[in-house]
């Protein structure tokens, strides 16, 4: 090292690393001397907001500045400036339809006076400024999940569970009467197969505010199974000296169920009421059997026999005392 520094070579080098830098030095001076657009930001302040006011919209909290300098001024402002807030008072530009608007032009001369004199400033962003507000007025809603969410084959959800099921919405009342839920940002699952968990944020609404804005959602995941009870057949609203008699009087309902309630559905959960004026319309000696309602969890249900003989036998006075 010490004989190349020692060097003609080196000599030569250095001199061309001299030269380098001064004639880079040139060309930066010289580039920075024309003139170039570039856009910073400035802070906006909302003040003076009542404790009972709650903003439901998204605050804009900057400003976009476009100005046009020479590129040493613009040098500058990138390296060291930093921009003073502007500032908005709520009570002074309140209106009767809940929101504060005003126009970003109005910010011109206060936003210039920090600029330099050879600065040109050429347009603020967004051009006006809204906050939409609620005074305090709330409602809880429940959640919903919006999306797209299939089991996979044989399997099925229970229950769909969200920790917590319902939120605060603040909203100006007009709005607020037509809100009935807070659905979450749209979700895709497709042939789930284990239970699924997933933090979720509440699809958002201009001029709205959900307290909390995020759940968490939990798809328990059961299979289904396959079960066999047997349900009798009752007859209702028969005159007293008349009864129902089925051949067989019993039938085989088959169903789907989830594993985890397998044990819980039982014949006694399904009700076979044949009535007598549905009986006489019929004009034939068979019936089809038919539910009139379904136990929540069981699906695809089938019936063995699906038609039943019968016949209204008349009995006499007293008959089953």
């Amino acid at each position: 090292m010490k004989d190349f520094l020692l060097s003609e070579k080196s000599r030569e080098f250095f001199i061309f690393l001299f030269f380098f830098f001064v004639a880079g030095g040139f060309w930066l001076l010289q580039t920075l001397n024309n003139d170039y657009e570039t856009e910073f930001s400035v802070p906006v302040r909302l003040r003076k907001v009542p404790e009972n006011v709650v903003i439901t919209s998204d605050p804009v909290s900057k400003l976009r500045v476009r100005v046009k300098d020479k590129g040493t001024a613009l040098l500058n402002y990138m390296l060291g400036k930093s921009f003073y807030p502007v500032n908005i008072d709520f009570p002074a530009h309140k209106g009767k339809d809940n929101r504060v608007r005003m126009d970003a032009s109005r910010f011109s001369k206060e936003i210039a006076g920090q600029l330099k004199a050879s600065t040109q400033l050429l347009s603020i962003k967004p051009d006006t400024l809204e906050y939409i507000y609620s005074t305090g007025v709330s409602k809880k809603v429940p959640v919903k999940l919006q999306g797209a969410v299939k089991a996979g084959r044989q399997y099925y959800f229970p229950d769909t569970l969200f920790q917590p099921d319902s939120v605060l919405v603040y909203a100006p009342e007009d709005m607020l009467d037509t809100i009935r839920a807070a659905c979450t940002q749209y979700l895709t699952l497709d042939n789930v197969t284990d239970t699924v968990t997933r933090h979720l944020s509440l699809q958002a609404w201009k001029g709205v505010k959900f307290v909390p804005s995020a759940i968490q959602m939990t798809l328990p995941v059961d299979i289904y199974t396959e079960k066999t009870v047997e349900v009798p057949l009752h007859g209702i609203n028969f005159p007293a000296d008349k009864v129902l008699r089925a051949f067989p009087s019993k039938v085989q309902v088959t169903f789907q169920v989830g594993v985890s309630r397998f044990r819980q559905i039982t014949a006694e959960d399904f009700h076979i009421n044949v009535s007598y004026e549905e009986l006489l319309d019929l004009g034939a000696s068979k019936y089809t059997v038919k539910l009139r309602s379904i136990p929540e969890g069981v699906s695809h249900v089938r019936f063995y026999p699906e038609q039943v003989d019968f016949l209204i036998e008349q009995v006499s006075p007293g008959y089953g005392d």
